[in-house]
C-alpha cells in the first residue's frame, strides 16, 4: 500500500537559523586566525537583542559584535519595522574561557590519539533516491525556501517578502519506497502588511504557487514530473504573517537539527553542529558518517545506508560502528560484516576525520542554512578581518564531506 512521508525545512530568516548563522560565523572567524581554536558558542536572537555565551580557547580575539550585525544584514534584516535589524539590536557577549576538565581530555601530546569532545552517537545517511544522495522530500523542502529568498532579494516579481520562511513537502511513495508525486506543500512566508488581510493571503498564494513553483520546476527539472494538478497547497496557513524573525519567535542555536540533516529519514544522535569547532564530535562525526553513507550508496553497496559512530568524552577510537543497509545491500555479506570493512577503510579517530575532511578551516557559515548535508562541494576564497586591523584571505574546501573520493576503495574492498 502506498504511504505519505514528510520533511520540512526553514529559511535563513527563520529565528533559529539566525542563531545558527551567528554561532557559525563565530567559529569561522576564530578558525581563520588560529585553526586550533576550540569553540562552543550558543546564539539566543530575541526582539532587537542577540545573547552569545560559550567557551573559547582561542590565541585570537574577535569583535563579536561586528561579526554579529553583518550576519544579520547579510540575512536580511534591515528595517526597524522588524524589530530586530542588523544595526541597531544590542549585542551581549557573555563567552569565556574553556573548561581546563574538558580540554585535557582532547588535547593530546600525539596529535593523532586527539580525544572525542564528547560522548555521543552520530549518525550518517544516504540514499539514491535523488542524485545528491538525499531524501526527496527535504531536499525539496530546502529548494522551495532557496528560491523564495531569490525571490526576496530580486525583489522583482514578488516585492512584499521578508526573511522569515518555512516550508514542508509530503511525498507520496510506492510500496517498493519510489516517490511517485508531491501529495502536499506547506510554504509560511513573512510580508509586508500592504493590503487588507484576505486580499494580502490570496496575492501571497498566487504568487507562490503562479510564480515560485515553476521556478523550482525549471531549475530541479528532474523533480518536474511529481508536481501535478493535485497538490494540497497550505500557504501561509494561519493567516497574515507580518510578526515574524526573533521579533515574533525567540531562537537559539541548535533548535533545527533535523532540518540540518535528513528530514527525519535515518536517524539522530541529538547533538547540534552550530557553534562547535571540529573536536566535537557531534559536529565532526556527523560529517564523516555522511561521506561514508554517500561513498558507499554512490559505489553501489546498498540502495539506502544508515551508518551510527559512538564515542567515549576523552576516547580516540570510536566505542562503536555500525551500518544498516535496510536490506537493499548488492554484496553477500551482513550488515555487521559491511561495518567491520568500513571500520578498516574509514579511520573515525578525531583527529583523522578532522584531517580526512579538512574541518580546521573557516568553512562552516556556508552549513548553518538550508542543510549541512547533500550541499555542493566547491572551493571558495574567503576574507576576515580582526579587530586589530589583521587580514586574512583563505581559500578553503566546502562540504567535504559530500565529496566522492573514496567510492574507488569502496568498490575494491568489497570487489564491486
Amino acid at each position: 500500500m502506498a504511504y505519505l512521508f514528510t520533511s520540512e525545512s526553514v529559511s535563513e530568516g527563520h529565528p533559529d537559523k539566525v542563531a545558527d548563522q551567528i554561532s557559525d560565523a563565530l567559529i569561522d572567524n576564530f578558525l581563520a586566525f588560529d585553526a586550533e581554536s576550540k569553540v562552543a558558542c550558543e546564539t539566543l536572537v530575541t526582539t532587537g537583542q542577540v545573547i552569545l555565551a560559550g567557551e573559547v580557547k582561542s590565541n585570537t580575539y574577535l569583535d563579536v559584535q561586528s561579526i554579529a550585525r553583518e550576519v544579520i544584514r547579510k540575512i536580511g534584516y534591515t528595517k526597524s519595522e522588524y524589530m530586530f535589524e542588523a544595526n541597531s539590536c544590542g549585542v551581549l557577549s557573555a563567552i569565556h574561557e574553556q573548561s581546563a576538565d574538558i580540554n585535557q581530555g582532547v588535547d593530546r601530546a600525539s596529535k593523532e590519539e586527539q580525544g572525542a569532545g564528547d560522548q555521543g552517537m552520530m549518525f550518517g545517511y544516504a540514499t539514491n533516491e535523488t542524485e545528491n544522495y538525499m531524501p526527496l522530500a527535504l531536499d525539496l523542502s530546502h529548494a522551495l525556501l532557496i528560491e523564495l529568498a531569490n525571490l526576496r532579494r530580486e525583489n522583482s516579481e514578488i516585492t512584499y517578502l521578508r526573511p522569515d520562511a518555512k516550508s514542508q513537502v509530503t511525498l507520496e511513495y510506492s510500496d517498493d519506497n519510489k516517490p511517485q508525486r508531491i501529495d502536499a506543500i506547506v510554504i509560511s512566508t513573512q510580508h509586508d502588511d500592504f493590503a487588507p488581510e484576505a486580499e494580502m493571503l490570496a496575492k501571497i498564494k498566487s504568487d507562490l504557487v503562479g510564480i515560485l513553483i515553476p521556478r523550482i520546476k525549471a531549475k530541479y527539472p528532474q523533480y518536474a514530473h511529481l508536481f501535478n494538478d493535485q497538490i494540497t497547497y497550505h500557504i501561509n496557513p494561519t493567516g497574515k504573517f507580518v510578526i515574524g524573525g526573533p521579533h515574533g519567535d525567540t531562537g537559539l542555536t541548535g533548535r533545527k537539527i533535523i532540518v540540518d540533516t535528513y528530514g527525519g529519514k535515518g536517524a539522530h544522535g541529538g547533538g547540534a553542529f552550530s557553534g562547535k569547532d571540529p573536536s566535537k564530535v557531534d559536529r565532526s562525526a556527523a560529517y564523516a558518517t555522511r561521506h561514508i553513507a554517500k561513498n558507499l550508496v554512490a559505489a553501489g553497496l546498498c540502495d539506502e545506508i544508515l551508518v551510527q559512530v559512538s564515542y567515549a568524552i576523552g576516547v580516540a577510537k570510536p566505542t562503536s560502528i555500525n551500518v544498516v543497509t535496510y536490506g537493499t545491500s548488492k554484496v553477500n555479506l551482513t550488515d555487521g560484516e559491511i561495518s567491520k570493512k568500513v571500520e578498516a577503510i574509514f579511520d573515525m579517530r578525531p583527529y583523522f576525520i578532522e584531517q580526512r575532511l579538512k574541518l580546521r578551516n573557516p568553512i562552516y557559515s556556508e552549513t548553518a542554512a538550508y542543510g549541512h548535508m547533500g550541499r555542493k562541494p566547491e572551493t571558495v576564497t574567503k576574507t576576515f578581518n580582526s579587530p586589530n586591523g589583521e587580514n586574512k584571505t583563505v581559500t578553503v574546501e566546502l562540504f567535504t564531506w559530500e565529496k566522492l573520493d573514496y567510492v574507488d576503495q569502496v568498490k575494491a574492498a568489497f570487489g564491486i
